[in-house]
């Protein structure tokens, strides 16, 4: 590699991209005899012929077939940096890798980014989910730029991370509309014995759920216990059982999942964190995502 000439190659790639000598110099501002003997340069250098002429036409070998490949990868790539470096720093895309916990609903989850993608600039996300623990592990080795969590980090932890309250949600329950009618009349005795769809996810207001159902003397019959919000939606629609979910999008999940909302649980708290590097430089839309709103949904 530390032998290969660059500009060689990068006049080669001219050549094949303009269809011949004539139009490549014009491009260059060289003289076709300055490439004609750069490129028989090259040829040395690589041991091939990358040309061959035909009807007054250069034609690329097979040899030249494979070098014009990753040349062009390699100068299309150059050219698209150059194009970058070129704009003012501040309208630049910025790049976003958020991680986005499990336990936090997906549609939860989008209102949370929403506001990174709503900046005047172009900002390219990408944006992974899982296990908080295994998250914060990766913002910590600066794989991430935040992370989105139910959660705040664990106390040995803390001065790692910065943790910045979002917003808060009340959690209410919904079951397709024939069993919400239902269980409506005479909420919440009536939730006594039936069939309860439950997450599987560490959530910490499903705990809170969980005490407010024994306080109110409810004893929970489990029909099923998934580790996917949607997915749980999905068996709330067939009428497999009752679910939980934040009220904060409570007419997005009757709407997309055709369910009723059978009652609002104040007492139980469903609440969001961005967590950051302590001490970390945010940009832009970091900075958008970790302002403060009322509630989910709202700026």
């Amino acid at each position: 590699m530390k032998d290969l000439n660059f500009r060689h190659l990068y006049h080669f790639w001219m050549i094949a991209r303009e269809g011949g000598l004539n139009r490549a110099a014009e491009q260059l501002d060289l003289t076709a005899q300055t490439l004609s003997g750069q490129l028989a340069s090259l040829e040395n250098q690589l041991g091939g012929a990358l040309f061959h002429r035909r009807n007054r036409r250069l034609v690329l070998t097979d040899f030249g077939e494979t070098i014009f490949r990753y040349a062009d990868e390699m100068f299309t790539t150059a050219e698209s940096l150059s194009e970058l470096l070129q704009q003012p720093p501040e309208h630049r895309p910025l790049t976003l890798s958020a991680g986005l916990s499990a336990s936090i609903h997906k549609l939860i989850g989008y209102h949370l980014l929403a506001p990174a993608l709503g900046l005047s600039r172009e900002v390219r996300l990408q944006c992974q989910t899982g296990d908080t623990d295994n998250l914060l592990d990766r913002l910590a080795r600066k794989e991430l730029d935040v992370v989105l969590t139910d959660r705040q980090p664990p106390s040995e932890r803390a001065g790692a991370f910065q943790a910045h309250r979002l917003a808060s949600s009340s959690i209410s329950l919904f079951a397709e509309p024939a069993l919400a009618s239902e269980l409506r009349d005479g909420f919440p005795g009536s939730l006594d014995g039936a069939p309860f769809l439950a997450t599987s996810l560490d959530a910490p207001y499903f705990t809170e759920l969980m005490n407010w159902f024994a306080g109110n003397r409810v004893r929970v019959r489990v029909t099923a216990q998934v580790d996917d919000s949607a997915l749980i939606k999905v068996f709330g629609r067939q009428g497999v059982g009752y679910f939980a979910a934040p009220t904060a999008i409570s007419s997005e999940v009757c709407r997309q999942y055709q369910v009723e909302a059978i009652a609002s649980i104040e007492e139980v708290r469903d609440v969001l964190f961005a967590v950051t590097r302590a001490g970390q430089i945010h940009h832009p839309a970091v900075d958008a995502i970790i302002k403060p709103r009322g509630s989910i949904g709202q700026e």
